[in-house]
């Protein structure tokens, strides 16, 4: 800074100097030419425009050279998730040889891909870079942020940083991968900055659904870049800590080059409701709720309704049970780092709920999603071995479907209410709010930074357009908002900010402990089993003779019931035993040109009679 400093009041002297000198110039041929007036007329004339030309030229020089310093060392951003879609949030930040990462989640699999547990973004271009990784900052600790960590961390070697709950949830993670040992994990506080070697990382408190949500300002040398992380503007949160409003500020006083903002909910107007709102409709329910047991269904993740449970049963009198292996990891995680107070006593182990009678009761579980082997599913089809739901029984689930959960969730309202319980959900009582910013809060994040660029980020296609059509709202023109994919690349150097080129990304899918090994073709297979079934042939052959000594024998699995559709399978296996008839000796030796032939008389005849089109595997044995 003081060589600038240096420089540029060098550059102003040498600039006053020469116009100085300029000006003196031009009095000097002013005098002369008032003194020769007579004679030297033309030649007068012929100076003025080389005069005019010299001090246009003065005057350029200032605006060239800050046109000259607005151009600093390039900054990449290369989203790697979490762009026209939701889940699997990762971004990079990249600026000489130095990288780091902010966030790196997973999303849930959609009905397109049957089998498969999670989906994690692909870390090719990270791995290529691992030279220049110097760290890995978390924004919350929500599974599409944090989900796909410990699968990044078996790849590559890089500290963690993120805020207390972040990382107590974190370390859940990494030891269920025995990885706890092996990776450096620092708890960061609001308004503290760590270097990201040529970069800087400042956490600026935010509020979301879970404590110790950050948003970032990231410091390079083309100017600040901010990323709001998931968050949303809540004036009474339950932690007592509402979202840093002043620092945002400041920072965009000093000047933000870009906003990289949550999109979310950029579709509703308005504002998001304070999640003490819940808190007022827990009132009411647990009051509507008499002599029953209440059970109430939420995200593990949600401390701050946890809390607000945890407060309305010590009102009520009752005690707190706990049940969902994730629910009981997230709320021990949030005891030991005191993101939760709990009433010596209230919270008794589930072995112990039938000591109690109902109206002393409160259940705290998961699966408000309707997840099929979650802990409330499997209560309304009557397979948990520790909780049988009877008309006694109150229940509430407090979270809005997911969308594609919808018809799990109506399954599982359905079941519980064949039972006799009486079910509360997010369309009849306020019992949900979301933790994303609406609107109006956007809209003041905006006004609040100021950024000359806008980068809407978390979200599907619609959402970010929308977010960025309350950018042009704002007052930011339109060519400086920048709406990407994964995989681009975009570059800025304090003048402009361009998509400049592109990177491997996409999904990767796990199943089980395979990760990777499940691509499209597998799950083209699957779909296709799924949907038509699986018809397998069995051809023995002598070698010697190369004749056909055993079958055809047909095998149905998911196709048709076999004893239903007897007449099917004999006319299918008279088909195959002809077709083998005329093959020729040579055809016979000849096994994947006989096992394309089978394939395709079968296939034709069955879609001929049932217009479908069952996966066909022959098999051929060599006797």
């Amino acid at each position: 800074m003081n060589a600038n400093n240096n420089n540029s009041n060098h550059n102003q002297r040498r600039k006053r100097f020469t116009v100085r000198s300029s000006k003196n110039h031009a009095q000097k041929m002013g005098a002369g030419a008032r003194k020769n007036s007579g004679q030297n007329k033309p030649q007068q004339n012929q100076n003025l425009p080389q005069q005019a030309a010299q001090a246009a030229s003065v005057q350029k020089q200032p605006a060239q050279n800050q046109k000259r310093r607005e151009h600093r060392t390039p900054v990449r951003i290369i989203p790697l998730g979490g762009l026209n879609e939701i889940g699997k949030n990762m971004t990079v930040f990249e600026c000489c040889n130095d990288m780091f990462i902010l966030d790196c989640g997973l999303a849930f699999p959609d009905s397109e891909m049957p089998g498969v547990d999670i989906v994690i973004p692909d870390f090719t271009y990270v791995e290529r870079n691992m030279d220049k990784l110097r760290g890995i900052v978390i924004t919350h600790g929500h599974e599409d942020h944090i989900g796909g960590l410990a699968y990044l961390l078996k790849k590559v070697n890089a500290p963690v940083y993120g805020s207390g709950m972040t990382i107590g949830l974190i370390k859940h993670k990494l030891e269920e991968h025995g990885l706890l040992n092996k990776v450096s994990l620092n708890v960061i506080e609001s308004r503290k900055t760590i270097k990201m070697g040529c970069m800087a990382v400042e956490f600026i408190k935010v509020n979301h659904s879970i404590p110790g949500a950050m948003g970032m300002a990231v410091h390079t040398p083309a100017g600040v870049l901010v990323h709001t992380g998931d968050f949303k503007v809540d004036y009474s949160p339950i932690d007592g800590g509402p979202i840093d409003l002043a620092r945002f500020a400041e920072l965009g006083s000093r000047g933000v080059l870009a906003l990289m903002a949550d999109s979310t909910n950029a579709e509703r107007p308005g504002y998001t409701q304070s999640e003490r709102k819940v808190g007022e409709s827990f009132e009411k329910l647990f009051t509507k709720a008499g002599q029953r047991r209440i059970i109430i269904a939420t995200f593990s993740s949600n401390i701050h309704r946890v809390q607000q449970i945890i407060n309305m049963a010590a009102k009520y009198g009752r005690k707190v049970a706990v049940l969902g292996r994730s629910m009981i990891n997230v709320i021990s995680t949030a005891l030991e780092l005191g993101y939760l107070e709990v009433p010596k006593n209230i919270i008794i182990d589930i072995e112990n709920m039938n000591q109690y009678p109902p109206e002393q009761i409160v259940l705290i579980t998961t699966g408000s999603q309707g997840e099929p082997m979650s802990a409330l599913t499997r209560m309304a089809m009557h397979d948990h071995k520790k909780v049988n739901i009877t008309p006694l029984d109150f229940i509430i689930i407090s979270a809005t479907p997911i969308p594609g959960n919808e018809k799990h969730v109506t399954r599982v309202v359905n079941e519980l209410m064949k039972s006799g319980a009486e079910v509360i959900y997010e369309s009849m009582y306020e019992v949900h709010v979301s933790g994303h910013a609406c609107q109006e809060e956007l809209k003041l994040l905006l006004a609040l930074t100021r950024p000359k660029y806008f980068f809407p980020v978390h979200g599907e296609y619609k959402h970010m357009v929308k977010n960025a059509n309350l950018g042009v709202e704002m007052g930011i023109p339109k060519e400086n908002i920048i709406l990407a994919s994964i995989g681009n690349v975009i570059e800025t150097d304090g003048a402009s900010m361009r998509i400049v080129s592109q990177v491997p990304a996409g999904r990767v899918l796990v199943d089980g402990l395979g990760v990777g090994d499940v691509g499209s073709i597998v799950l083209r297979d699957r779909k296709h089993l799924a949907e038509d079934g699986l018809i397998i042939i069995v051809v023995g052959i002598e070698k010697s003779t190369n004749s056909v000594i055993s079958g055809p024998d047909i095998i149905s699995r998911g196709f048709v019931y076999v004893r239903e559709a007897e007449e099917l399978m004999v006319e299918a296996r008279q088909l195959l035993c002809h077709t083998l008839a005329e093959c020729s000796s040579y055809e016979l030796k000849e096994w994947t040109s006989l096992k394309g032939k089978l394939r395709d008389a079968l296939s034709d005849y069955i879609y001929a009679k049932t217009k479908r089109s069952p996966m066909i595997l022959p098999i051929i044995m060599e006797i």
